[in-house]
């Protein structure tokens, strides 16, 4: 094995951190007798020469000593190498991809194409591991062959006949989602997999793999799902539930019913000839179930992929199918925007006796909620169940959901109250490092505006450390949390000025600014003369923010306030500007200042000049030459700014409403803040093209700012946002008129 490995100049190559020279190591490794090493090996592999999927040239070397590596049937945990050839070999670069390469790119796109090229060349191997003796090889070969191998029809027909005769009940469920990636890649072949599909899902005697079967059929065919699919769907699990199957167990249906599935029929796929390979349609990679790699015994390893499996481990420990959840998620991922067939299924989960199924039914739900607009007030009360529930895990998982839930939480409002009055002591969360901060219960019932959080936060200003997101808490919760103004106000004249004073005095401010308590001006003086050096202007501009929240209250600042605005051309100008007016409605002395502020070479500050331009109203109207001078800067979100402003120092909506209208079609995360001023304008006229964009808005099912593979904790908040300042600016309860 590994001939000619010492003869490679693997020292003139580099993989992600530095010279290549360790590689030979590495693939020594993953053929060692100790798994240990094995795991340690294929970590490095990941980690260094596959560094989150980049090819180098290393990478390229490598391949023929996997491939040795996994015909070898002395090597243990082959499977994960498979993988790892799979990883490698599986990227699709298309026609636009290579369109946008520029120079710097051109050397690593020619290695995905000739790893691609390498991988697929030798991807032939795959078809005899289907069968291999080590069911961790037959796991990972089936997606092998369907991402890798240029004949489908050849792999479909592999997949269909290993599945009658296929011992391993995951290793089943990797041929149906093999057979689904095929039926992606290449469409043409869709409905012919989608057929079959069908078939395993009616007969199949495994509820297991009909329920695979259903799952990938969403994915590739979802027009041949059961019409009752949630019923179906729900019907299997309980089948599930209370039939545990075994790994081993073949299922037989009797004589006429093979083991496993539904055998190909003589009238199904011909043999492939030259012209029955279709064009494969790239797709982006997802791996098949989560399982042991190789199946062999693992030992505890502090590599990624060991820490990885053992979370895995933990997660499905004492789960009869812990593939469920994969499918499940796959097949929510195949139904899309049918929310509410998605919503009955999860809310069928939710009611389940088994707790994992209803843990994964809580994770699920927050992904459905995040990503698509519905109506979810039964769902969320279920979810709101979950909060009594003893398993610690299910709790807090539902907990986490309703925090990023804001005002669509309210269904459990009771339920989040009554968690919180249950456990006093888990109001405030401490880490091993930073901050402590509000535990999500806390966060979730203050979102809602709900008093009965008002105690926790109290409880938290008392901590000696206090929680680094308590004043957002209060900003929620509004005048309800009056009460916590004087112990804003306390803890805040106890705040030390030194380098640390910004993580102390931050969240008190940002409280006391949300309460607007202008009684505090003297202890927010106080901290905005004293600005420590480090983080001092940081520090100042929440300072400033508070000043400016508390209006007239504040008018002792004013003199500071005055000797501030005196740095013109300055981010603390711009914000003293603001504060000074919002105290003491002094245009005279502001008006210069965001002049100036409007012509910085920071386009931060120029947007910051233009906002407090538009609090001016008319009193400002002289600038409406330079702000209409921006609606052509190539910053988009200065453009937005400055059209608000225009309209807001002018009163003159129809180059304002066509700049902000376009801005809403080039970047979506500009939708709540073109929505905000489009409220305050008044009535949309009927007919016009702000009415129907927000009118397209509000029928659309997918939430604006949706991601595929990540979030954010107030995505939903914002779009739920943005919903409500769509229908308020087509009621037309503004001030002015969009005509």
């Amino acid at each position: 094995m590994f001939s000619g490995i010492d003869e490679v100049d693997w020292a003139s190559m580099e993989h992600a951190y530095g010279p290549a020279d360790d590689v030979p190591e590495l693939l020594r490794g993953l053929a060692s007798a100790d798994p240990a090493e094995r795991e340690a090996a294929l970590d490095g592999m990941y980690g260094a020469v596959h560094h989150q999927g980049d090819v180098y040239a290393c990478t390229l070397a490598c391949i023929p000593f996997l491939f040795e590596l996994v015909v070898d049937p002395g090597v243990q945990d082959r499977g994960g190498v498979v993988e790892l050839l799979t990883s490698i070999g599986g990227f699709d670069l298309d026609e636009d991809d290579e369109a946008e390469i520029d120079e710097d790119e051109i050397e690593g796109a020619a290695n995905y194409a000739m790893a691609a090229a390498a991988v697929t060349a030798g991807a032939g191997v795959f078809f005899e591991l289907i069968a291999d003796e080590d069911p961790g090889v037959r796991l990972a070969a089936p997606l092998a062959l369907a991402t890798l191998h240029r004949h489908p029809v050849r792999v479909l027909a592999l997949l269909r006949e290993r599945l009658p005769v296929e011992p391993d009940e995951e290793v089943r469920l990797a041929l149906v989602e093999a057979a689904g990636r095929v039926a992606l890649r290449h469409r043409p072949l869709a409905e012919r997999v989608g057929k079959w599909l069908g078939l395993l899902a009616e007969r199949a005697d495994s509820p297991g793999l009909r329920l695979a079967a259903l799952a990938q059929l969403a994915r590739c065919s979802p027009d041949g799902l059961p019409g009752d699919v949630v019923p179906v769907v729900a019907g299997l699990l309980r089948e599930m539930r209370s039939v545990p199957e075994e790994s081993g167990d073949r299922g037989d249906g009797g004589e006429h019913a093979p083991p496993g599935g539904i055998a190909a029929r003589e009238d199904d796929e011909p043999e492939p000839g030259p012209d029955t390979t279709p064009d494969a349609e790239p797709v982006d990679p997802e791996p098949v179930a989560s399982v042991e790699t190789g199946r062999g015994e693992h030992v505890a390893t502090p590599t990624l992929v060991g820490q990885l499996r053992s979370l895995s481990a933990q997660e499905n420990a004492g789960r009869g199918a812990p593939w469920a959840a994969d499918l499940l998620r796959t097949l929510h991922v195949g139904l899309d925007d049918r929310v509410g067939d998605r919503t009955a299924l999860l809310a069928d989960q939710l009611r389940s006796p088994d707790r994992r199924q209803r843990i994964d039914a809580v994770r699920m739900s927050g992904g459905l909620i995040r990503a698509w607009r519905g109506p979810y007030e039964e769902l969320v009360a279920l979810v709101g169940e979950q909060l009594s529930d003893p398993e610690p895990r299910l709790a807090e998982a539902a907990s986490h959901v309703l925090e990023e839930l804001f005002g669509l939480a309210a269904p459990a409002a009771d339920a989040l109250a009554a968690r919180l009055a249950a456990d006093p002591g888990s109001w405030v969360k401490t880490w091993a490092s930073g901050p402590p901060g509000l535990s999500s219960t806390v966060k979730a019932l203050a979102r809602l505006g709900d008093a009965r959080a008002v105690p926790a936060l109290a409880g938290a200003l008392e901590l000696p450390q206090v929680a680094h997101d308590v004043g957002f808490a209060v900003g929620h919760l509004g005048e309800t949390a009056r009460p916590l103004a004087g112990t804003l106000r306390r803890r805040l004249a106890e705040i030390e000025l030194d380098e640390g004073a910004y993580d102390r005095a931050s969240p008190l401010l940002a409280g006391l600014t949300a309460l607007r308590a202008g009684e505090a001006a003297p202890e927010v003086l106080r901290v905005l003369r004293g600005a420590p050096e480090y983080r001092g202007e940081w520090l100042r501009t929440a300072a400033l923010r508070a000043l400016g929240a508390f209006g007239p209250a504040a008018r002792e600042a004013v003199p500071e306030l005055r000797a501030l605005v005196r740095r013109p051309g300055t981010a603390s100008a711009t914000e003293a500007a603001e504060a000074l007016w919002a105290v003491s409605g002094d245009a005279e002395a502001v008006l210069p200042v965001l002049i100036e502020g409007l012509q910085s070479d920071q386009v931060h500050d120029r947007r910051a000049a233009a906002v407090a331009l538009g609090a001016l109203g008319p009193r400002a109207a002289v600038v409406a030459p330079r702000l209409r001078g921006l609606l052509a800067h190539e910053e988009l979100w200065l453009r937005v700014d400055a059209a608000i402003a225009l309209w807001e120092v002018s009163g003159r909506t129809r180059e304002t409403v066509g700049a902000l209208l376009t801005a809403w079609e080039q970047n979506r995360h500009v939708r709540v803040r073109v929505a905000e001023c489009l409220a305050r304008m008044g009535p949309v006229p009927e007919g016009s093209a702000a009415a129907h964009v927000l009118r397209s808005e509000l029928v659309s099912v997918r939430r604006h700012n949706a991601m595929d593979g990540g979030y954010g904790s107030h995505d939903i908040h914002e779009d739920e946002k943005l919903l409500a300042l769509c229908r308020q600016a087509l009621r037309g309860t503004g001030k002015g008129s969009t005509s």
